[in-house]
């Protein structure tokens, strides 16, 4: 995956998740239930990466209340 943007990460609060799964369906569960405890960047594109086990996406959230 590509560098991170700073704005992504500009105050407390913010972070981004860089995650890999087995299978897209294991990513999609992952997601859905990071948003219903958090505000994030809602589905994020599935990659697979050649010579790398499992897919990968990145999701961006807001962990402040």
């Amino acid at each position: 995956m590509g560098p991170i943007d700073p704005i992504h990460v500009s105050e407390p609060g913010l972070v981004v998740l860089d995650i890999t799964a087995t299978d897209a369906a294991t990513l999609q569960e992952a997601v859905e239930e990071l948003g219903r405890r958090w505000a994030t960047s809602g589905t994020p594109r599935v990659r697979r990466v050649p010579g790398e086990p499992g897919v990968a996406a990145r999701l961006y959230a807001d962990l402040r209340p």
